[in-house]
């Protein structure tokens, strides 16, 4: 198990001694949280970006991104092991659509915020269960088939549509403003990690009810990152009026683009978080 909160590993396949397993998906590392929430910033930002400040439309943003997005999801799947490139892009895209996914059903079709978290908090539940019952494990650690690939691009998908109708609700619809939203989930994410670490303390062999779930706790903290970044993304770029400090959708869009090229940059350099397994 990582120092952070990371995921528990899946038992390895039998391969000759020596041979290096290459995961598709980056380690948890400190790197893979703050790019992450760099991306679900950018997918707040940049999807409000193309829709308004560009007057593209949200139909006509909806369209060119989910296109955008198939592409690099292909060349995802095409690849046989981890590239940061790759990788982050495809974050940055899904989250972008999945902002706009949830966009077009509250904008477009009139459907509550309520109900769409409901929804997608219930169709986040499906694809875990079916990714488990189908594979055993909703590791991360696990992502070294194209089926679990799926699945795994499937989820986050629906964690990012979950996130900003959540995200939308607390700040817009229960009116608490997005700096008071930001706090919430960052104040969520710093229980989910506590627990985490505290359960791992306290752990011993006579109570193993109270083991910690590493899984459990990657991907609560994973969904609570999309309504922390978008929460960030409009605290940032919205009017003063409206709640915000008024930077706009461009600068804080051009800003949180430039801090994820550079990470990722620092990342293909290092490989600091590339997971390999030896056997």
């Amino acid at each position: 198990m990582q120092t952070n909160i990371g995921v528990e590993k899946s038992a390895a396949q039998a391969v000759p001694i020596g041979r290096m397993l290459l995961s598709k998906v980056p380690e948890i590392t400190i790197f893979f949280w703050i790019i992450k929430v760099l991306c679900t910033t950018i997918g707040e930002t940049a999807a409000d970006y193309l829709n308004e400040t560009l007057g593209f439309g949200l139909t006509n943003t909806s369209l060119v991104m989910a296109v955008l997005l198939a592409v690099i999801l292909i060349v995802q799947f095409r690849k046989d092991r981890y590239v940061p490139w790759v990788y982050w892009l495809s974050v940055v895209l899904i989250s972008v659509v999945g902002t706009l996914i949830t966009d077009n059903l509250t904008d477009n079709l009139g459907v509550s915020l309520v109900t769409t978290t409901i929804v997608f908090g219930i169709v986040l539940l499906a694809v875990f269960a079916i990714w488990f019952k189908s594979e055993k494990t909703v590791s991360i650690h696990s992502i070294d088939t194209f089926k679990r690939e799926a699945f795994y691009w499937l989820a986050i998908l629906f964690t990012f549509a979950l996130g900003t109708a959540a995200g939308d609700l607390v700040a817009e619809k229960f009116a608490l403003g997005y700096l008071t939203a930001l706090f919430i989930f960052a104040g969520v994410i710093a229980l989910i990690a506590a627990a985490h670490y505290i359960l791992k303390f306290i752990y011993t062999e006579e109570h193993r009810m109270f083991t910690p779930n590493a899984v459990l706790a990657f991907w609560l903290a994973y969904i609570m990152t999309r309504p922390l970044g978008a929460s960030i993304g409009d605290y940032l770029s919205q009017a003063r009026a409206d709640g915000g400090l008024g930077l706009g959708t461009t600068v804080t869009s051009y800003i949180f683009l430039s801090a994820i090229a550079a990470t990722v940059i620092y990342l293909s350099t290092t490989k600091k978080d590339v997971i390999t397994k030896e056997y």
